[in-house]
């Protein structure tokens, strides 16, 4: 086999985590032929854009990204330029084809076959051959993902692929495609090697992780896929999102509950608080409903953190509509809200048969006032953890002796010591407390602390899973 040791890479990645693990899949693959990564795109061989298109603003940044591009192709032929992920869509873009003829490569969400072909075609290396075998939207990730270097800490892990619930205003399910489950031995295999590699927290991905596993020839659940991976031996914590409102069953909140490794961090959006824009949104639930499972939630997981999503401005959203939402979010105290403003998906229900008649000027004072409400509503939350202990996960140094990690709710934590390692537990005592982070001091050395110094929830885990 021949190794390209002196080739680089680069790979630029817009949009959601289910883009960034299929970056990661990509990175495996060519590290995997011996190819280094680089953060500047004039210095790769290989250029990889993997694009976003659920908001406008993150489609036309892919445009000035390629359209930056141009130059450098221009001054190195030789460069290949692959464009992947929902901008070219599960059927291909030939309109991309035409407005980009300097792109080699042309790539659907997932799939780094494409541009392994194409290497194999430029002749890159004689023994590209054997890692072109690609199967239709993943590799194997025991093949791929153990043989490149470590990775840190944290990875994404997709377990379902595409969507087939089809919200009005969403493209998901025209650029990624059908709702697809990847097996559980494969999910499990690319998961071990990620350990191998290092990692200790994986995180599930899916358009509707709920719903893992339905659609195989097999029914599988998330809840059992949860309790397989919790089993391999190294892996300390696993986190999985995003859930549907519909799709939260109490066999979920069981294994949340039942099992050491998997957080207390749940992220389950409900997109509007009004019964009729929901309904027009066809997400299948009314404000009640989620206000129920809020409950349920919290009834069921202790200390649960609950992240969620909202649209401003969706097509005939009325300032009373507004309100409920605003409302809602006041009511609920939710500990992160995904803000974002409605904008227009070709190709979409609400494209094709509604007005996008909110003013832009609207639809942000809309959001500012969410983001400030949201604001003190988090700077509340976090100040209740002022004084207590958490468990940290170390993920990085942001400079000599001064790190940051996440709790198990998926808490920001910066904290000093020269005492630690990205991988480690270690329980901090905070100290600070603000709105988008927490910080504090090394309460004990790592991965010692007792179980009394740990927060309730994960003492009575811990004694539930020795016991």
């Amino acid at each position: 086999m021949v190794i390209i040791h002196a080739m680089k890479y680069h790979i630029w990645t817009s949009g959601c985590q289910m883009n960034v693990a299929d970056s990661q899949r990509v990175a495996a693959s060519l590290e995997s032929l011996g190819m280094q990564a680089t953060d500047r795109a004039e210095q790769a061989d290989v250029v990889v854009l993997n694009t976003c298109v659920v908001r406008q603003s993150a489609e036309d940044r892919a445009y000035g990204r390629l359209h930056a591009l141009r130059p450098l192709k221009e001054r190195r032929p030789e460069m290949v330029i692959n464009l992947m992920g929902c901008m070219v869509g599960v059927g291909g873009n030939p309109a991309l084809q035409q407005a980009f003829p300097f792109v080699d490569v042309f790539s659907p969400p997932a799939d780094p076959g494409p541009l392994l072909a194409y290497l194999n075609e430029r002749a890159l290396a004689a023994d590209i051959r054997r890692h072109t075998e690609q199967r239709h939207a993943w590799m194997d990730g025991e093949a791929a993902l153990a043989a490149g270097p470590r990775t840190g800490v944290t990875a994404f892990v997709t377990v379902v692929e595409g969507c087939s619930h089809a919200c009005t205003f969403c493209v998901i399910p025209y650029r990624r495609g059908i709702e697809r489950s990847r097996p559980a031995p494969e999910i499990a295999a690319e998961v071990r090697g990620l350990v191998e590699r290092g990692v200790r927290q994986v995180t599930l991905l899916g358009q509707i992780v709920d719903r893992y596993g339905l659609d195989l020839p097999e029914p599988h659940s998330l809840s059992g896929l949860l309790y397989e991976l919790h089993a391999i031996d190294g892996l300390q914590r696993i986190r999985f999102l995003t859930s549907h409102p519909n799709w939260m069953t109490e066999e979920l909140l069981a294994a949340v509950t039942g099992l050491p490794k998997v957080c207390e961090h749940i992220e389950v959006p409900v997109q509007a608080g009004d019964d009729e824009v929901l309904t027009r949104m066809r997400r299948g639930y009314s404000a009640d409903d989620y206000r129920r499972m809020i409950e349920r939630i919290r009834n069921q997981v202790s200390g649960v953190a609950i992240a969620t999503d909202v649209i401003v401005g969706f097509p005939g959203e009325t300032e009373a509509q507004f309100r409920r939402t605003y409302d809602l979010l006041e009511e609920l105290r939710l500990d992160v809200a995904h803000l974002a403003r409605y904008s227009t998906r070709p190709g979409t229900v609400a494209a094709r048969r509604m007005q996008d008649d909110v003013p832009e000027v609207e639809k942000m004072r809309r959001f500012r006032l969410l983001e400030d409400l949201q604001e003190r509503i988090v700077a509340s939350i976090h100040a209740e953890l002022l004084g207590q202990v958490v468990e940290v996960l170390v993920e990085e140094a942001q400079r000599p002796g001064h790190w940051r990690g996440r709790t198990r709710t998926n808490k920001l934590v910066f904290f000093d010591s020269d005492h630690v390692s990205p991988g480690d537990l270690v329980s901090v005592r905070i100290e600070w407390t603000g709105p988008w982070s927490l910080k504090g001091s090394l309460d004990s050395l790592p991965n010692s602390a007792s179980a009394a110094a740990l927060t309730p929830a994960v003492s009575l885990r811990r004694q539930a899973a020795s016991g």
